[in-house]
Protein backbone atom coordinates (compact mmCIF):
# COMPACT_ATOMS: atom_id res chain seq x y z
CA UNK A 1 0.00 0.00 0.00
CA UNK A 2 1.46 3.48 -0.77
CA UNK A 3 0.75 6.74 1.23
CA UNK A 4 1.47 9.05 -1.61
CA UNK A 5 -1.07 11.19 -2.95
CA UNK A 6 -1.17 12.04 -6.48
CA UNK A 7 -2.96 15.72 -7.78
CA UNK A 8 -3.81 15.84 -11.56
CA UNK A 9 -3.98 19.51 -12.00
CA UNK A 10 -2.00 22.90 -10.89
CA UNK A 11 -4.06 26.00 -10.55
CA UNK A 12 -5.04 27.14 -7.61
CA UNK A 13 -7.14 23.92 -6.33
CA UNK A 14 -4.42 21.49 -6.91
CA UNK A 15 -1.94 23.86 -5.25
CA UNK A 16 -3.95 23.99 -2.64
CA UNK A 17 -4.30 20.54 -2.37
CA UNK A 18 -1.14 19.30 -2.42
CA UNK A 19 0.07 21.88 -0.22
CA UNK A 20 -2.48 20.85 2.52
CA UNK A 21 -1.26 16.71 2.40
CA UNK A 22 2.49 17.80 1.96
CA UNK A 23 2.22 19.88 5.13
CA UNK A 24 1.33 16.63 6.97
CA UNK A 25 4.19 14.63 6.10
CA UNK A 26 2.56 12.68 2.97
CA UNK A 27 4.30 12.67 -0.42
CA UNK A 28 2.45 14.42 -3.19
CA UNK A 29 3.21 13.85 -6.45
CA UNK A 30 1.31 16.93 -8.62
CA UNK A 31 1.17 16.68 -12.52
CA UNK A 32 0.20 19.36 -14.20
CA UNK A 33 0.09 19.56 -17.75
CA UNK A 34 0.48 23.19 -19.29
CA UNK A 35 4.68 24.17 -18.65
CA UNK A 36 3.83 25.99 -15.62
CA UNK A 37 1.93 25.92 -12.17
CA UNK A 38 -0.67 28.27 -11.53
CA UNK A 39 -3.75 27.82 -13.70
CA UNK A 40 -6.70 30.65 -14.53
CA UNK A 41 -6.35 32.92 -11.59
CA UNK A 42 -2.81 34.23 -12.45
CA UNK A 43 -3.68 34.95 -15.61
CA UNK A 44 -6.79 37.76 -14.22
CA UNK A 45 -5.98 41.72 -13.67
CA UNK A 46 -7.82 41.46 -10.01
CA UNK A 47 -10.33 39.18 -8.23
CA UNK A 48 -14.13 40.00 -6.95
CA UNK A 49 -15.10 41.24 -4.40
CA UNK A 50 -11.98 42.28 -3.11
CA UNK A 51 -9.97 43.60 -6.07
CA UNK A 52 -6.80 41.41 -4.62
CA UNK A 53 -3.79 41.12 -7.35
CA UNK A 54 -3.75 37.42 -8.27
CA UNK A 55 -0.29 37.09 -8.48
CA UNK A 56 0.05 38.29 -4.63
CA UNK A 57 -1.78 35.19 -3.86
CA UNK A 58 -1.08 32.86 -6.64
CA UNK A 59 2.84 33.15 -6.62
CA UNK A 60 3.76 32.84 -3.30
CA UNK A 61 1.48 29.13 -3.30
CA UNK A 62 3.36 28.47 -6.72
CA UNK A 63 7.00 29.19 -4.93
CA UNK A 64 5.86 27.10 -2.07
CA UNK A 65 4.43 23.87 -3.77
CA UNK A 66 8.12 24.39 -6.31
CA UNK A 67 10.25 24.21 -2.52
CA UNK A 68 8.03 21.93 -0.83
CA UNK A 69 10.57 18.70 0.54
CA UNK A 70 7.37 17.03 0.21
CA UNK A 71 5.87 17.70 -3.60
CA UNK A 72 7.02 15.91 -6.32
CA UNK A 73 6.33 18.30 -8.97
CA UNK A 74 5.76 16.91 -12.79
CA UNK A 75 4.72 20.28 -15.22
CA UNK A 76 4.54 19.88 -18.85
CA UNK A 77 3.82 16.37 -17.78
CA UNK A 78 0.20 14.06 -18.46
CA UNK A 79 -0.84 11.20 -16.81
CA UNK A 80 -0.89 8.01 -19.02
CA UNK A 81 -2.36 4.98 -17.62
CA UNK A 82 -3.97 4.32 -14.55
CA UNK A 83 -4.60 0.84 -12.37
CA UNK A 84 -4.87 -0.39 -9.20
CA UNK A 85 -7.44 0.64 -6.87
CA UNK A 86 -7.47 2.94 -3.11
CA UNK A 87 -3.97 2.31 -1.59
CA UNK A 88 -2.65 0.92 -4.38
CA UNK A 89 -2.77 3.04 -7.76
CA UNK A 90 -0.16 2.68 -10.50
CA UNK A 91 0.48 5.46 -12.31
CA UNK A 92 2.26 5.77 -15.64
CA UNK A 93 3.01 9.64 -16.28
CA UNK A 94 4.65 11.21 -19.79
CA UNK A 95 6.89 13.65 -19.09
CA UNK A 96 7.22 15.65 -22.51
CA UNK A 97 10.41 16.94 -23.87
CA UNK A 98 10.94 20.60 -23.68
CA UNK A 99 13.98 20.14 -25.60
CA UNK A 100 15.45 22.18 -23.06
CA UNK A 101 17.31 20.57 -19.93
CA UNK A 102 15.70 21.74 -16.80
CA UNK A 103 18.09 20.87 -14.98
CA UNK A 104 20.68 23.24 -16.87
CA UNK A 105 18.80 25.61 -17.66
CA UNK A 106 19.31 29.05 -15.96
CA UNK A 107 15.84 31.21 -17.28
CA UNK A 108 17.95 33.75 -18.47
CA UNK A 109 15.88 33.98 -21.70
CA UNK A 110 18.54 34.54 -24.40
CA UNK A 111 17.00 31.36 -26.57
CA UNK A 112 13.99 33.26 -26.63
CA UNK A 113 16.08 36.70 -27.66
CA UNK A 114 17.47 34.83 -30.59
CA UNK A 115 14.55 33.09 -31.44
CA UNK A 116 13.41 34.59 -35.02
CA UNK A 117 9.41 33.08 -34.87
CA UNK A 118 6.63 34.71 -33.38
CA UNK A 119 3.40 32.62 -32.60
CA UNK A 120 0.34 34.25 -30.73
CA UNK A 121 0.48 33.53 -26.58
CA UNK A 122 -1.71 31.30 -25.21
CA UNK A 123 -1.02 32.73 -22.10
CA UNK A 124 -2.43 36.18 -23.07
CA UNK A 125 -5.22 34.57 -25.36
CA UNK A 126 -3.60 35.19 -28.98
CA UNK A 127 -3.65 39.26 -27.74
CA UNK A 128 0.22 39.06 -27.89
CA UNK A 129 3.35 37.07 -29.15
CA UNK A 130 5.59 34.97 -27.81
CA UNK A 131 8.57 33.17 -29.31
CA UNK A 132 9.13 29.72 -30.23
CA UNK A 133 11.35 29.15 -27.61
CA UNK A 134 9.24 30.63 -24.83
CA UNK A 135 8.35 30.90 -21.02
CA UNK A 136 4.25 31.26 -20.60
CA UNK A 137 4.93 34.34 -18.03
CA UNK A 138 7.72 36.20 -16.34
CA UNK A 139 6.61 34.69 -12.96
CA UNK A 140 6.27 30.96 -14.29
CA UNK A 141 6.83 28.53 -12.06
CA UNK A 142 9.52 26.24 -12.70
CA UNK A 143 11.49 29.47 -14.59
CA UNK A 144 12.68 26.71 -17.49
CA UNK A 145 12.05 27.57 -20.94
CA UNK A 146 10.47 25.23 -23.27
CA UNK A 147 10.50 24.95 -27.29
CA UNK A 148 7.31 24.23 -29.29
CA UNK A 149 8.75 21.89 -31.99
CA UNK A 150 5.15 22.99 -33.88
CA UNK A 151 6.65 26.42 -34.16
CA UNK A 152 9.65 26.12 -33.90
CA UNK A 153 12.10 25.66 -37.56
CA UNK A 154 15.23 24.59 -36.15
CA UNK A 155 17.77 27.26 -36.96
CA UNK A 156 19.04 26.25 -34.30
CA UNK A 157 20.27 30.03 -33.43
CA UNK A 158 18.70 29.31 -29.64
CA UNK A 159 21.58 26.58 -29.63
CA UNK A 160 24.05 28.92 -30.18
CA UNK A 161 23.31 31.43 -27.15
CA UNK A 162 22.77 29.10 -24.71
CA UNK A 163 26.01 29.18 -22.58
CA UNK A 164 24.17 26.49 -20.12
CA UNK A 165 24.18 24.19 -23.22
CA UNK A 166 20.42 23.04 -22.37
CA UNK A 167 18.85 22.78 -25.33
CA UNK A 168 18.54 19.04 -27.27
CA UNK A 169 16.48 18.89 -30.27
CA UNK A 170 17.02 15.13 -29.94
CA UNK A 171 14.83 15.16 -26.71
CA UNK A 172 12.43 12.53 -26.09
CA UNK A 173 9.30 12.59 -24.06
CA UNK A 174 10.07 10.36 -20.72
CA UNK A 175 7.81 8.39 -18.70
CA UNK A 176 8.10 7.41 -14.74
CA UNK A 177 5.87 5.43 -12.85
CA UNK A 178 4.44 5.79 -9.20
CA UNK A 179 2.20 4.14 -6.95
CA UNK A 180 -0.37 5.57 -5.16
CA UNK A 181 -2.72 6.01 -2.43
CA UNK A 182 -5.37 8.34 -3.61
CA UNK A 183 -5.96 10.81 -6.29
CA UNK A 184 -7.25 14.32 -6.83
CA UNK A 185 -8.36 15.52 -9.41
CA UNK A 186 -8.23 19.54 -9.48
CA UNK A 187 -8.12 19.98 -14.05
CA UNK A 188 -9.90 22.94 -13.89
CA UNK A 189 -12.24 24.17 -16.72
CA UNK A 190 -11.89 26.07 -20.13
CA UNK A 191 -13.52 28.95 -21.25
CA UNK A 192 -16.47 28.65 -23.90
CA UNK A 193 -16.10 28.85 -27.11
CA UNK A 194 -18.13 32.36 -27.98
CA UNK A 195 -17.66 31.66 -31.55
CA UNK A 196 -20.59 28.80 -31.17
CA UNK A 197 -22.67 32.20 -30.97
CA UNK A 198 -22.41 33.79 -34.05
CA UNK A 199 -24.98 36.28 -33.74
CA UNK A 200 -23.14 37.71 -31.31
CA UNK A 201 -20.36 38.34 -33.61
CA UNK A 202 -17.08 36.91 -31.67
CA UNK A 203 -14.65 36.44 -34.32
CA UNK A 204 -16.39 38.42 -36.90
CA UNK A 205 -15.26 41.82 -35.35
CA UNK A 206 -12.10 42.54 -33.55
CA UNK A 207 -13.64 44.70 -30.87
CA UNK A 208 -16.19 41.80 -29.84
CA UNK A 209 -14.10 40.14 -27.35
CA UNK A 210 -14.32 37.97 -24.14
CA UNK A 211 -14.04 38.84 -20.34
CA UNK A 212 -11.22 36.97 -20.03
CA UNK A 213 -9.70 38.47 -23.02
CA UNK A 214 -10.66 42.09 -21.15
CA UNK A 215 -8.91 40.73 -17.66
CA UNK A 216 -5.36 40.54 -20.17
CA UNK A 217 -6.10 44.07 -21.36
CA UNK A 218 -6.12 45.63 -17.83
CA UNK A 219 -3.66 43.80 -16.54
CA UNK A 220 -0.36 45.82 -16.16
CA UNK A 221 1.60 42.52 -17.18
CA UNK A 222 -0.63 41.95 -20.47
CA UNK A 223 -0.06 42.62 -24.26
CA UNK A 224 -1.04 46.37 -23.84
CA UNK A 225 0.51 47.03 -20.48
CA UNK A 226 -2.96 47.63 -18.41
CA UNK A 227 -4.38 49.96 -20.94
CA UNK A 228 -8.08 48.72 -22.32
CA UNK A 229 -7.53 49.67 -26.19
CA UNK A 230 -9.73 48.80 -29.38
CA UNK A 231 -7.05 49.32 -32.32
CA UNK A 232 -5.25 52.11 -29.90
CA UNK A 233 -7.94 53.65 -28.58
CA UNK A 234 -10.13 53.94 -25.33
CA UNK A 235 -13.40 52.94 -26.11
CA UNK A 236 -16.42 55.21 -24.67
CA UNK A 237 -19.07 52.95 -24.79
CA UNK A 238 -18.81 49.79 -23.46
CA UNK A 239 -21.33 46.66 -23.56
CA UNK A 240 -21.54 43.62 -21.74
CA UNK A 241 -23.68 40.67 -22.51
CA UNK A 242 -23.94 37.97 -19.80
CA UNK A 243 -24.69 33.99 -19.90
CA UNK A 244 -22.88 33.72 -22.89
CA UNK A 245 -22.12 29.97 -23.10
CA UNK A 246 -24.51 29.38 -19.78
CA UNK A 247 -27.86 28.26 -19.34
CA UNK A 248 -28.39 28.30 -23.25
CA UNK A 249 -29.90 24.77 -24.49
CA UNK A 250 -29.16 25.94 -28.22
CA UNK A 251 -25.51 25.34 -27.52
CA UNK A 252 -25.50 22.38 -25.05
CA UNK A 253 -24.81 23.74 -21.97
CA UNK A 254 -28.05 24.22 -19.50
CA UNK A 255 -26.38 25.08 -15.77
CA UNK A 256 -25.10 28.52 -14.54
CA UNK A 257 -21.29 28.98 -14.78
CA UNK A 258 -21.58 31.06 -11.17
CA UNK A 259 -18.54 33.34 -11.97
CA UNK A 260 -19.69 35.17 -14.75
CA UNK A 261 -21.92 37.85 -12.78
CA UNK A 262 -19.18 38.84 -10.46
CA UNK A 263 -16.61 38.77 -12.82
CA UNK A 264 -18.67 41.33 -15.28
CA UNK A 265 -19.28 43.45 -11.87
CA UNK A 266 -15.34 43.33 -11.12
CA UNK A 267 -14.77 43.92 -15.52
CA UNK A 268 -17.05 46.83 -15.74
CA UNK A 269 -15.17 48.51 -12.42
CA UNK A 270 -11.90 48.18 -14.60
CA UNK A 271 -13.41 50.33 -17.38
CA UNK A 272 -15.07 53.01 -15.26
CA UNK A 273 -11.99 52.89 -13.16
CA UNK A 274 -9.47 53.64 -16.27
CA UNK A 275 -12.05 55.01 -18.48
CA UNK A 276 -13.88 57.72 -16.15
CA UNK A 277 -15.99 58.82 -18.78
CA UNK A 278 -17.05 55.60 -20.52
CA UNK A 279 -20.56 54.90 -20.70
CA UNK A 280 -20.59 51.15 -19.38
CA UNK A 281 -23.96 48.85 -19.73
CA UNK A 282 -24.41 45.13 -18.94
CA UNK A 283 -27.13 43.63 -20.49
CA UNK A 284 -28.36 40.93 -18.33
CA UNK A 285 -30.73 37.54 -17.63
CA UNK A 286 -30.52 37.39 -13.93
CA UNK A 287 -27.95 38.37 -11.36
CA UNK A 288 -26.62 36.02 -9.50
CA UNK A 289 -24.53 37.29 -6.74
CA UNK A 290 -24.37 34.63 -4.26
CA UNK A 291 -21.32 34.94 -1.90
CA UNK A 292 -20.01 36.70 1.06
CA UNK A 293 -19.81 40.47 0.22
CA UNK A 294 -20.91 39.93 -3.72
CA UNK A 295 -24.04 41.36 -3.55
CA UNK A 296 -22.33 45.11 -1.98
CA UNK A 297 -19.58 44.45 -4.57
CA UNK A 298 -22.66 44.74 -7.38
CA UNK A 299 -24.41 47.41 -5.48
CA UNK A 300 -20.94 49.20 -5.78
CA UNK A 301 -20.37 48.95 -9.43
CA UNK A 302 -23.82 50.70 -9.80
CA UNK A 303 -23.21 53.03 -7.92
CA UNK A 304 -19.74 54.05 -9.92
CA UNK A 305 -22.23 54.95 -13.12
CA UNK A 306 -22.63 51.08 -14.19
CA UNK A 307 -25.54 50.67 -15.63
CA UNK A 308 -27.82 47.05 -15.52
CA UNK A 309 -29.99 46.50 -18.17
CA UNK A 310 -32.01 43.15 -17.71
CA UNK A 311 -32.41 42.48 -21.97
CA UNK A 312 -31.84 39.06 -23.95
CA UNK A 313 -29.54 40.04 -26.50
CA UNK A 314 -30.61 38.85 -30.24
CA UNK A 315 -27.66 40.08 -32.12
CA UNK A 316 -24.48 42.29 -32.11
CA UNK A 317 -23.94 43.84 -35.84
CA UNK A 318 -22.22 46.91 -37.33
CA UNK A 319 -23.49 50.37 -38.20
CA UNK A 320 -21.08 52.81 -40.06
CA UNK A 321 -17.83 52.56 -37.39
CA UNK A 322 -20.21 51.52 -34.35
CA UNK A 323 -21.03 47.78 -33.34
CA UNK A 324 -25.04 47.91 -32.49
CA UNK A 325 -26.60 45.42 -29.32
CA UNK A 326 -29.96 44.67 -30.30
CA UNK A 327 -31.71 43.44 -27.19
CA UNK A 328 -35.11 43.11 -25.57
CA UNK A 329 -35.93 44.94 -22.36
CA UNK A 330 -37.62 42.06 -20.44
CA UNK A 331 -38.83 44.49 -17.60
CA UNK A 332 -40.01 46.54 -19.91
CA UNK A 333 -41.21 44.68 -22.55
CA UNK A 334 -39.42 46.77 -25.56
CA UNK A 335 -36.59 46.23 -28.03
CA UNK A 336 -33.49 48.45 -27.58
CA UNK A 337 -30.66 48.68 -28.97
CA UNK A 338 -27.23 50.57 -27.43
CA UNK A 339 -24.31 51.85 -29.80
CA UNK A 340 -20.56 50.09 -28.73
CA UNK A 341 -17.10 50.68 -29.05
CA UNK A 342 -16.43 47.57 -27.62
CA UNK A 343 -18.90 44.69 -26.97
CA UNK A 344 -17.54 42.20 -24.09
CA UNK A 345 -18.80 38.51 -23.78
CA UNK A 346 -19.26 37.24 -20.52
CA UNK A 347 -18.11 33.42 -21.70
CA UNK A 348 -19.11 30.85 -19.44
CA UNK A 349 -17.08 27.77 -17.35
CA UNK A 350 -17.06 24.44 -19.28
CA UNK A 351 -14.93 21.10 -19.19
CA UNK A 352 -11.31 20.66 -20.14
CA UNK A 353 -10.72 19.17 -23.86
CA UNK A 354 -9.33 16.00 -22.03
CA UNK A 355 -12.10 15.64 -19.41
CA UNK A 356 -13.72 12.63 -21.29
CA UNK A 357 -10.27 10.72 -22.16
CA UNK A 358 -8.91 10.95 -18.31
CA UNK A 359 -12.22 9.76 -16.84
CA UNK A 360 -11.99 6.68 -18.84
CA UNK A 361 -8.54 6.57 -17.67
CA UNK A 362 -9.70 6.49 -14.14
CA UNK A 363 -13.09 4.93 -15.26
CA UNK A 364 -15.29 7.63 -13.31
CA UNK A 365 -18.03 8.70 -14.23
CA UNK A 366 -18.88 12.32 -16.01
CA UNK A 367 -22.62 14.19 -15.17
CA UNK A 368 -24.90 15.33 -17.95
CA UNK A 369 -23.02 18.85 -17.32
CA UNK A 370 -19.32 17.35 -18.69
CA UNK A 371 -17.86 17.83 -15.39
CA UNK A 372 -16.72 14.62 -12.96
CA UNK A 373 -20.04 13.57 -11.25
CA UNK A 374 -19.36 13.62 -7.46
CA UNK A 375 -21.25 11.45 -4.86
CA UNK A 376 -23.53 13.98 -3.79
CA UNK A 377 -23.38 17.23 -4.44
CA UNK A 378 -24.70 18.11 -0.94
CA UNK A 379 -23.07 15.56 1.38
CA UNK A 380 -19.56 14.13 -0.44
CA UNK A 381 -19.15 16.95 -3.32
CA UNK A 382 -15.60 16.24 -3.01
CA UNK A 383 -15.93 12.07 -3.63
CA UNK A 384 -15.84 10.67 -7.06
CA UNK A 385 -17.98 7.21 -7.98
CA UNK A 386 -14.77 5.31 -7.71
CA UNK A 387 -13.10 5.09 -4.13
CA UNK A 388 -9.69 6.67 -3.67
CA UNK A 389 -10.27 9.39 -6.27
CA UNK A 390 -11.43 12.83 -4.99
CA UNK A 391 -12.64 15.75 -6.86
CA UNK A 392 -11.76 19.57 -6.40
CA UNK A 393 -12.03 22.64 -7.52
CA UNK A 394 -13.88 22.80 -11.31
CA UNK A 395 -12.71 19.59 -11.95
CA UNK A 396 -16.29 19.27 -10.09
CA UNK A 397 -18.01 22.04 -11.73
CA UNK A 398 -17.72 25.71 -11.94
CA UNK A 399 -17.13 27.95 -8.85
CA UNK A 400 -15.55 30.74 -7.84
CA UNK A 401 -11.94 30.76 -6.21
CA UNK A 402 -12.56 30.62 -2.64
CA UNK A 403 -15.00 27.66 -3.23
CA UNK A 404 -12.17 25.58 -5.32
CA UNK A 405 -9.74 26.73 -2.39
CA UNK A 406 -12.19 25.18 0.23
CA UNK A 407 -13.57 21.96 -1.93
CA UNK A 408 -9.37 21.56 -2.18
CA UNK A 409 -8.63 21.43 1.51
CA UNK A 410 -11.94 18.63 1.72
CA UNK A 411 -10.36 16.77 -1.07
CA UNK A 412 -7.45 16.87 0.67
CA UNK A 413 -8.81 15.72 3.95
CA UNK A 414 -10.74 13.07 2.31
CA UNK A 415 -7.67 11.70 0.38
CA UNK A 416 -5.68 11.53 3.72
CA UNK A 417 -8.23 9.40 5.35
CA UNK A 418 -7.37 7.10 1.92
CA UNK A 419 -3.87 6.53 2.67
CA UNK A 420 -4.01 6.54 6.61
CA UNK A 421 -6.28 3.81 6.26
CA UNK A 422 -4.02 2.23 3.65
CA UNK A 423 -1.05 2.82 6.50
CA UNK A 424 -2.92 1.16 9.48
CA UNK A 425 -4.60 -1.76 7.19
CA UNK A 426 -1.68 -3.02 4.98
CA UNK A 427 -3.50 -6.64 4.49
CA UNK A 428 -7.25 -5.46 3.99
CA UNK A 429 -9.02 -6.24 0.69
CA UNK A 430 -8.58 -3.24 -1.58
CA UNK A 431 -11.81 -1.88 -3.52
CA UNK A 432 -12.01 -2.29 -7.40
CA UNK A 433 -12.89 0.13 -9.31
Amino acid sequence: MSNAVLVIGGGIAGMQAALDVANTGHKVVLVEKAPSIGGHMLQFSEVFPTLDCPQCIGTPKMTEVSAHPNIELMTYSEVESVSGSIGRFNVKIRKKSRFIDAARCTGCGECAIACPISVPSEWDLALGQRKAAYIPFPQAVPAVYTIDKTACVECRKCEKVCDAAAINFEAEDEFVERVIGAIILATGYEVFDASLKPELGYGTYPNVITGYELERLDQAGGPTGGKIEVNGKEPQNVVFIQCVGSRDKSVGVEYCSRVCCMATAKQAHYVRHKIPGARVTVCYIDIRAFGKRYEEFYERVQGEGVIYRRGVVSEVYKRDDKLVVRAEDTLLGEMFEEEADLVVLAAGIVPGKATVELAEKLNIPLGPDGFFLENNPKLAAMESGVPGIYLAGCAEGPKDISDSVVQAGAAAFMALLAVVGAEGEPDREPVRS
